[in-house]
């Protein structure tokens, strides 16, 4: 299972992402979108809108985070 999350600091939702992630012992590649800027124009394709959390998982497209 491939799981990819973008995200920004200091962004409480992409927090709580982390943290469920952890919890969960799910393993994920995490991007920065603002120290990595060269992803931000992928990540507003991918969620349709410029928003953080965005996950990518098995090629499925989460955006935001509700709790789990």
């Amino acid at each position: 299972m491939a799981v990819t999350i973008y995200i920004k600091e200091g962004c409480p939702f992409c927090k709580a992402l982390k943290e469920d992630l952890d919890k969960k012992g799910v393993k994920y590649e995490e991007i920065n979108v603002i120290k990595n800027p060269e992803y931000q124009e992928m990540v507003i394709k991918l969620a349709k809108k410029r928003a953080v959390p965005v996950m990518l998982k098995d090629g499925k497209v989460t955006v935001g985070f509700g709790g789990a």
